[in-house]
């Protein structure tokens, strides 16, 4: 710029050919030379920066209006520019070294968790890959009656409630409260715990995966035995949330359907007036995937029925909500939490026909269900931090169709768990 505008007037003397020609263009030449520097320095340290929260960078682009969208880059983009998208996804701060850390080091712990894990094969009769398993992410699914400070008229989920009683399950302790699914996803399929890693990660299919040559996945146990139908992955919305569309041909997914993919999600029946697609949709879509295959699969599926907001979408509704603290809840608390409990009834009836058909198949079929998070729709239960614990609790069970072995069986240490350890419990409720 101040070659530009300067023209030829040298108020800043600059000379390409003759820089040492007298004392006034060195001087320019210099104060030309730091001011490159000091820009590039200025665009690195803000790069460097920019995705840390508190960091100079960070609060700067905030106090002039930038709003991160980690959930969806293209939304990122189109509100905060695609420039500061890019920028914001160039460096994130991934993790410290940790001390002592070396190839020696890395080694040694490889050999002692590959002979813990031989004593525990030892005492397994089956392969994972000889068993379908299904993963399945229920948006914002959780038991509403645990809510403190709210007391319901129904129990909108029976037949969950019941199904837990007969089979591995308990409460999952989530990173997220109304937000975070991916990350929470992301633990589940690669059972990685979102602790290891720097705080200033905020989304990790957006500032981590994308960074990976070969990230790790579950999945990838079935495509080693089948090939690449050896998985599959649905989710009832569109592919460019979280980035998932890159990042699923990363994780290996032999195809991923979505509202917009190519050729699109089958299924995408609504209930009343709700924008999104159902959940007896979405199992119809797994459903029809194990019908296309003979060989055991790796199946995830993301559903949307119950994702915020809420509002009155279903018809003969009569489930009611009140506050026991009290202070009243507000109409649009009240409103949310009563349109949420119907989709949750919505959501048990779907899941118990779908297991029902999952048990007429002659193939073992196991299904790992489990709520990302709650809901942020209880304003008033989380003005207290007494429930903070509360409203990160989802519910989640391990279950098995009548074909396999290990219908009926309860994993060890069930009662409160993380979505990283879900496929090492599937595979102690499968004894694989």
């Amino acid at each position: 710029i101040l070659q530009f505008v300067d023209g030829r007037r040298c108020v800043i003397p600059f000379h390409w050919w003759r820089p040492f020609r007298n004392v006034k263009t060195i001087i320019g030449n210099v104060t030309r030379i730091i001011a490159a520097a000091m820009s590039i320095t200025l665009l690195c340290s803000f790069t460097w920066t920019l995705s840390v929260p508190g960091a100079w960078g960070y609060e700067w682009a905030k106090s002039w209006g930038d709003a991160p969208q980690l959930w969806n880059a293209e939304g990122d983009a189109a509100n905060n520019g695609p420039i500061i998208n890019f920028l914001r996804l160039t460096h994130p701060k991934i993790m410290d070294k940790p001390e002592g850390y070396s190839q020696e080091t890395m080694e040694e712990l490889a050999k002692k968790y590959s002979s813990e894990a031989n004593q525990i094969n030892g005492t397994r009769a089956n392969n994972l890959t000889d068993n379908t398993v299904i993963m399945i992410l229920s948006e914002s699914f959780s038991d509403p009656t645990r809510v403190p400070g709210i007391a319901l008229a129904e129990d909108p989920m029976p037949n969950i409630r019941a199904l837990k009683e007969t089979t591995t399950s308990g409460l999952m302790l989530s990173p997220g409260f109304g937000g975070g699914t991916a990350n929470i996803e992301y633990q589940s399929l690669t059972g990685l715990d979102l602790a290891l890693f720097d705080d200033s990660m905020q989304s990790m299919y957006q500032e981590l995966v994308p960074h990976q040559k070969n990230p790790f996945a579950w999945n990838q146990i079935w495509n080693a035995e089948y090939g690449k139908s050896g998985s599959v992955a649905f989710h009832s919305y569109y592919k460019n949330m979280y980035l998932r569309d890159v990042n699923y041909k990363k994780f290996g997914f032999n195809k991923f359907y979505t509202l917009d993919s190519k050729p699109a999600i089958t299924h995408q029946d609504r209930t009343d007036n709700s924008p999104y697609v159902n959940d007896a949709a979405s199992y119809q879509n797994i459903i029809d995937q194990l019908n296309k295959e003979e060989h055991p699969q790796f199946l995830q599926l993301v559903t949307m029925q119950n994702h915020m907001p809420y509002h009155e979408w279903y018809e003969n509704n009569d489930y009611t909500a009140e506050s026991t603290t009290g202070t009243p809840l507000g109409d649009d608390e009240q409103q949310s939490i009563e349109t949420y409990q119907k989709g949750v009834e919505i959501t048990d009836q779907a899941t118990q026909e779908f297991l029902n058909e999952l048990d007429a198949l002659d193939k073992p079929v196991t299904v790992v269900f489990y709520g990302d998070h709650l809901p942020g729709i209880y304003s008033s239960a989380s003005e207290d931090d007494n429930n903070s614990l509360a409203l990160h609790l989802t519910d989640y069970f391990i279950w098995s169709n009548k074909a396999s072995s290990s219908q009926g069986n309860k994993a060890s240490d069930a009662a409160y768990s993380s979505p990283n350890f879900f496929v090492a419990q599937a595979a102690d409720h499968m004894n694989a």
